[in-house]
């Protein structure tokens, strides 16, 4: 969880910056509510896996794909319902919107693979000493 909160500041520290030095030119109006959406889906996606991996830790490859479905879904119909709301009628908007989606989205995915990964020894060293 100290991971996911040094993340999730950094990260919101950056957009902040960026946000003030640029405004919207470089920053959608609407970063804040992807970034939230985000980080709510990767805590949803990490709490799974770890409910899986703790009634048994085979079950991590399993947690991990349904986790990563359900992250690519979600946010596919999170960026449908915005642009058939009108968000496909706001000019250069679009293209801010569409970059922040896909910045913030391979960061958290970045994250999850990168926390995976560095979970992945002590997992592995249970099972070792478990059999």
């Amino acid at each position: 969880m100290r991971q996911f909160l040094v993340f999730a500041g950094a990260l919101a520290l950056l957009i902040f910056v960026l946000q003030r030095g640029f405004g919207t030119a470089v920053i959608h109006p609407r970063t804040w509510l992807l970034f939230g959406f985000m980080a709510g889906l990767t805590l949803l996606t990490y709490g799974l896996t770890a409910r899986l991996v703790a009634v048994s830790p085979t079950n991590l490859g399993v947690g991990y794909l349904v986790g990563m479905t359900i992250r690519l879904l979600a946010s596919l119909a999170l960026v449908t319902v915005h642009l058939a709301r009108g968000g496909a009628h706001e000019g250069r908007g679009v293209w801010t919107f569409l970059g922040a989606f896909f910045l913030l989205y391979f960061s958290w995915v970045g994250f999850e693979i990168w926390a995976t990964l560095s979970n992945l020894r002590p997992i592995s060293e249970k099972q070792v000493s478990q059999t």
